[in-house]
């Protein structure tokens, strides 16, 4: 174990490393989620022109959000504990050719080299974190003044244990079995408490509905997956 994260939920990514890239695979959700997800934070940093912005991607797994990002033009630092996703990463960049530096370790590995940034994103990645006050203090450390906060993540809900945890890893087998623990899940509550000592609060959020035909959009229904913005 490293700082917040937690060896189990490494070691469980870096299983699933040579099939991250796969839109049919384990990370299906993920691919069919990203376009709403880097989207949605793109509007909020000002359009789909990232060119100049400094973005740190957290949890980025294989990088399907860190590439998202380049291809609007921003620079992209991908930071992940999984050291076999990372190299799923730097190959696929590299064959896309894309300039993306990608770093293993947590963000509170980073925070000794000064780095700042324009946007720090984590997405689908507190609720597979160890010490979540830890985790949040660095990412608010990593951003430069002003510099906004995004975060999506699963609501701690009835309907999220049926629809995220039962139907998605148990019934329809979207995802791998083990992939959550619901008793991990965070409401939103919970995330502007935490985020409160670091002096950031939510100032947006917006929930992430997936239709039948499997296609994202976002929604006000917050009870399964959700966005947020954080800003000081």
């Amino acid at each position: 174990m490293s700082g917040t994260t937690l060896e189990a939920e490494r070691a469980k990514f870096d299983a699933l490393a040579g099939q991250w890239w796969d839109p049919d695979g384990p990370m299906k959700p993920l691919h069919r989620m990203n376009p709403l997800r880097t989207g949605w934070i793109a509007d909020r940093l000002g359009g789909r022109d990232l060119t100049g912005k400094t973005i740190l991607d957290v949890g980025c797994g294989a990088g399907l959000a860190s590439e998202a990002f380049a291809r609007m033009g921003a620079t992209v630092t991908g930071l992940d504990a999984a050291g076999a996703a990372l190299a799923a990463a730097r190959a696929h960049a590299a064959a896309g050719g894309l300039a993306i530096d990608y770093l293993q370790g947590g963000p509170e590995d980073l925070l000794a080299e000064g780095a700042r940034f324009d946007a720090v994103v984590a997405l689908e990645v507190i609720e597979h974190v160890e010490d979540r006050a830890q985790f949040l203090g660095a990412l608010a450390a990593l951003a430069k003044p002003g510099a906004p906060i995004f975060l999506s993540t699963l609501n701690r809900t009835a309907r999220s244990f049926l629809f995220a945890k039962l139907g998605a890893e148990y019934l329809l087998r979207l995802l791998p079995i083990g992939t959550h623990d619901w008793r991990m899940f965070v409401t939103p509550g919970e995330l502007g408490a935490a985020l409160r000592p670091t002096g950031y609060r939510i100032t947006e959020l917006a929930g992430m509905s997936m239709s039948p035909a499997g296609q994202w959009r976002a929604t006000r229904d917050l009870a399964v997956n959700y966005l947020a913005m954080a800003r000081r």
